[in-house]
Formats: structure tokens, sequence, C-alpha cells
């Protein structure tokens, strides 16, 4: 890789990572709950895009980064930091793999299925490691086992489901857009 191609890497990365940022500080729907506060956000939509236009790592990166600094000035989020860095950078990084190693979007001019397939995937493993990550985190590393059951209600599963459909089909479309006139 040349130099302008590690510096425009770069570049977007930290680009999806301030749009993740914003994106879940700002364009976010908190919902109080009894055992403590959960949102709707589209935080994971630019977490996603990054996987997609560059790779997973740097996906995975933006997310982390971005989302984990809007956990840490957040009061209601800022125990979920370490927590949010893990599932952000997974979430890139499944999602970008699947598009570039396994379906190679690179190698295809429409790629449309295939960035929808990798975006729907990377969002099923969040749907899954979300609540269950939590619950472990919460019971093991902060020993608070009331709020780790509250990982396991349904209004944290539903936030979490909606949160994935707003990502895959907004990030899907925006990607799909964005793509072939990025490739140009």
């Amino acid at each position: 890789m040349n130099k302008n191609n590690k510096l425009l890497r770069i570049t977007l990365t930290a680009l999806m990572a301030a749009l993740c940022y914003v994106a879940f500080t700002f364009l976010q729907i908190k919902i109080p709950t009894p055992a403590g506060y959960t949102s709707f956000h589209l935080g994971n939509v630019f977490c996603v895009l990054g996987a997609i236009l560059i790779d997973g790592v740097s996906g995975g990166i933006a997310g982390a980064i971005g989302m984990g600094i809007a956990d840490l000035f957040d009061p209601a989020y800022v125990l979920t930091v370490p927590k949010t860095v893990i599932l952000k950078f997974f979430i890139g990084f499944i999602t970008g793999t699947m598009a570039h190693k396994v379906l190679e979007i690179d190698e295809k001019e429409n790629a449309d299925k295939e960035i929808f397939i990798s975006i729907l995937i990377g969002m099923l493993f969040n749907v899954a490691a979300e609540p269950l990550l939590s619950f472990f985190y919460y019971d093991l590393i902060l020993n608070n086992t009331d709020k780790a059951a509250s990982y396991l209600t349904i209004a944290k599963w539903t936030t979490t489901l909606v949160n994935a459909t707003l990502t895959v089909v907004i990030g899907s479309a925006l990607a799909i857009a964005i793509r072939k006139r990025f490739k140009r």
C-alpha cells in the first residue's frame, strides 16, 4: 500500500469514528428502564459503513473509538466503555471481513446484495453478543447481578434488535450509494 492510501485509510477511519460519536450522541433516543438506560441510536451505521468502504479493522476501530468516547462522556454509559469498545470493534471486523474477504466485494462492480448480507451478519453478531456480553460484563466484572439480569430482558433485546434493523437498512443504503462514487 502506498503512502497516499495509508493516509486516506487513516483519514476515513477518523471520519467514521467522528460520525459514530455524533450519531450515537446526538441521534439517540434514551429509554429509561428499571435497571438503567438503553437507547435507540444510529452509531452502528457508521461503524459498518467504515467496514464496507475501508475494511473490517478500520470500521471496527472507528466504531470502537467513536462510540467508546461517546460512552465515556455520557454518565449513563460511562461504565460500559470497555464492553462498547469490544462489541463495536467486532461489529466492524465481522462486517468488513464478510464483505472484503468472504464475499469479495472489491472484485465486483455491483455488490449490493453482498453489502447487505455483510452488514446483516455483522448486526446478527451484535444482536446475539450485546445482551450476552453485557450480562457477563456486569455479572463478572462489575459484580452487579441485578444489572446483569436486566440485559436479558425484553427491553434490552428489543432496542438491540431495532438498532440492528436500522443499521442494516440505513447502513446498506448508504454503503451502496457511497461505494459506487467511492470506487471512481
